[in-house]
C-alpha cells in the first residue's frame, strides 16, 4: 500500500545514490530514474542535485524524506492490523537457508516476521547453497534463501538484497599491518577458505577468476565449513580469509578482527529467495514480501 515511487525516492534519498537505490530494489536506474521524474512531476519541485558525482538532496526532497518513514511504519501497522482482523496467515512455514543467512541475516528478520504473524510456525533448515536447493527439489522445504551465483533450470531465483564479502584478518596479524594490498599479493598470503559447495566459496571463485586469479593460485591453508570456525581459526594464526561483512560486524567493531583492503578489487554477492514453479504463494510469498522491506534495517555499518 506504500506507494512505491515513494519507496524509490526512500531508497536513492537514504543512499544518496540512484545506482545503489537501483541494486536495493532489484530495478534498473533508468526506472529509478522515471519513478524520480514522476514523483517530482506530481510535486512540481526538484527532489535531487547533482554535485560532481554525488547527488543531495533538495529542500523540498528533505521534506519528503521526513514523511516517508513515517508512511512506511503506518502502512506497516495497517497491514498488521488487517491480518489480524482476518485472521488470515497461520500454519507451518518450512525454510531454508544457507548457512551464512541462516546464522547472521535471518534470526533478526525471523523475530520481527514472528512478532506481526505470531500465527506462523516456522521451521528453518541450514545447510550450505547446494543442499538448500536440493532440499528444495525434494519438497522438503517450501522456501529457500541462498547465496551465490548457482541457477539451476528448475529453480526460480529471486533477489533478496546484496552482500560485501571482505578480506578479514586477526587484528594482531602482522600480515594486517599495510591498510591496503594488490590483488597480486594474495598469492603469498594463507587463506582459510570455505567448503565446497558453498555459496561463498563459489562467489569467491567467479570473483577471482574475473581478475585472473584461481584458487590453485592461492595458498589455501584449509578449508573451514562454517563462518565462525573461520574467524575462530583467524584469532589464532596469521591467515586471511574471505568472509560476509554480516558475520564480522561484532568482532570489527570488538577489535578482534581486521578488514584488509584489496586495491581495485571488491566482491559483491546477491541473496535469492529460491522457489519451485508454480508454488509462489501462501506463506512463503507472504515471507518474501515482509523481508526486503525490514532487511535494509539489518544492514552492518560501514567499517
Amino acid at each position: 500500500m506504500f506507494d512505491y515511487r515513494l519507496k524509490v525516492f526512500d531508497a536513492v534519498a537514504r543512499r544518496l545514490s540512484f545506482t545503489k537505490a537501483a541494486e536495493e530494489l532489484c530495478i534498473s536506474q533508468p526506472a529509478v530514474t522515471k519513478h524520480i521524474k514522476e514523483l517530482e512531476k506530481q510535486f512540481r519541485m526538484q527532489l535531487f542535485e547533482r554535485k560532481g558525482n554525488r547527488v543531495a538532496l533538495t529542500e523540498g526532497g528533505l521534506l519528503i524524506l521526513k514523511h516517508t518513514g513515517l508512511l512506511r511504519e503506518i502502512t506497516r501497522q495497517l497491514e498488521y492490523e488487517i491480518h489480524r482482523l482476518h485472521d488470515a496467515h497461520q500454519g507451518l512455514l518450512k525454510l531454508g537457508a544457507s548457512t551464512t543467512v541462516a546464522q547472521y541475516v535471518l534470526p533478526p528478520l525471523l523475530a520481527k516476521f514472528h512478532r506481526v504473524y505470531h500465527d506462523v510456525n516456522l521451521q528453518m533448515l541450514t545447510a550450505n547453497t547446494e543442499q538448500v536447493e536440493q532440499a528444495l527439489i525434494g519438497n522438503k522445504i517450501e522456501l529457500g534463501i541462498i547465496e551465490g551465483d548457482s541457477k539451476r533450470k528448475d529453480i526460480i531465483y529471486t533477489p533478496l538484497a546484496d552482500d560485501d564479502i571482505v578480506l578479514v584478518s586477526g587484528a594482531k596479524n602482522p600480515r594486517a599491518k599495510k591498510e591496503e594490498i594488490r590483488i597480486e599479493d594474495l598469492v603469498a598470503i594463507p587463506l582459510l577458505l570455505r567448503e565446497p559447495g558453498s555459496g561463498t566459496l563459489e562467489v569467491i571463485t567467479h570473483a577471482l577468476k574475473n581478475s585472473e586469479l584461481r584458487i590453485a593460485d592461492l595458498a589455501v591453508e584449509m578449508y573451514l565449513g562454517s563462518s565462525e570456525a573461520i574467524k575462530s581459526y583467524l584469532l589464532h594464526s596469521q591467515c586471511m580469509a574471505f568472509i560476509s561483512r554480516h558475520a564480522i560486524m561484532h568482532e570489527v567493531a570488538n577489535g578482534l578482527l581486521k578488514v584488509v583492503t584489496i586495491r581495485k578489487f571488491s566482491i559483491r554477492r546477491r541473496f535469492f529467495f529460491i522457489t519451485l514453479e508454480g508454488q509462489i504463494g501462501g506463506l512463503p510469498e507472504l515471507f518474501m514480501r515482509f523481508a526486503p522491506d525490514h532487511y535494509s534495517e539489518l544492514l552492518p555499518a560501514p567499517f
